[in-house]
Parts: structure tokens; C-alpha cells; sequence
């Protein structure tokens, strides 16, 4: 497998343009059309069960080492499946926690998903509230190294 930059290569196959920034995928994306068949099963189940007609560039990226491409759907697919947390739920828990971690793409990813399932601009303005407060008060709570003395009952 050849590395970015590598003769033959296109610079649109590794460039993602925003408003702010260019950023340089570290891998070559697996596009649809040149997937061998371990890797275009993995699309396939992507694109059904999050039914849209596209693979998500982190997908394309993965699959630059298939086995990481199924460990990864696979453990998704596992944890995001209905349980006693509603897919909404869970998908508002993954919203935040890219948020706090800082994963552009993620955010927007999970930013669509939230709003295909029916969270509207309150939802979102709320969730990111208390995902802003609670980043703050656990870095107070950190930072005085408070002990603790509210605990959950055994």
C-alpha cells in the first residue's frame, strides 16, 4: 500500500477542506469502488444499518487495516444496539463526549445523528450545557482534589 504522496497519488484523496483548516489524512482512504470484498461486507452493514447511501470517511479510513475496519463496526453495532438506553441517549452520551474530547468530525457526526433522531437546536443548546458545566466542575473538583463523600450506594 502506497503512503500519501506517493507517486500516482491525488492530493483530493487525502485532503478534507473546511472554512478554517485543510487537514492531511495520516492513510489512504479505501474508496467504495476499489474495496475488496472483506472490506465492502463492512460497508455494506454500515450503509444498512445506518441506512444512508454513503461510507463515512472514518469508515474508509479504517478500513486502511481491515481488521480494525470490523473490530470497530463490530463493537459499535454491539454498543449502540437498543439495551436499556435508547438510541438517542446513547447517541447524545457519544455527542458529548466528543465534544469534551475535541473530535471535530466526531461532533458532526454525532451532531447529524442526534438531529435524524429528532433532537431539535433546545436539545442540542442543553446537552451542551451540561456537558460544559460538568467539564468545568469535575476540573474544579480535580484541580481542589476534593475527596469524595457522596457515593453511590452497594
Amino acid at each position: 500500500m502506497q503512503m500519501p504522496g506517493s507517486a500516482g497519488d491525488s492530493p483530493s484523496q487525502y485532503l478534507m477542506s473546511t472554512s478554517q483548516e485543510t487537514r492531511l489524512a495520516t492513510v489512504r482512504l479505501v474508496e467504495e469502488a476499489e474495496a475488496s470484498p472483506r472490506i465492502r461486507a463492512v460497508y455494506d452493514d454500515i450503509k444498512a444499518t445506518k441506512q444512508i447511501d454513503f461510507v463515512p470517511n472514518f469508515w474508509k479510513t479504517l478500513a486502511s487495516h481491515p481488521p480494525l475496519l470490523e473490530e470497530t463496526w463490530g463493537r459499535l453495532k454491539s454498543v449502540m444496539a437498543p439495551g436499556r438506553l435508547d438510541a438517542l441517549t446513547k447517541e447524545m452520551i457519544a455527542l458529548a463526549v466528543s465534544a469534551t474530547n475535541g473530535c471535530r468530525y466526531c461532533v458532526n457526526s454525532h451532531t447529524a445523528a442526534v438531529r435524524k433522531l429528532g433532537l431539535d437546536d433546545a436539545g442540542l443548546g442543553e446537552l451542551m450545557a451540561v456537558v460544559s458545566l460538568f467539564n468545568g466542575t469535575n476540573r474544579l473538583a480535580d484541580g481542589f482534589q476534593i475527596e469524595p463523600d457522596v457515593l453511590p450506594p452497594r
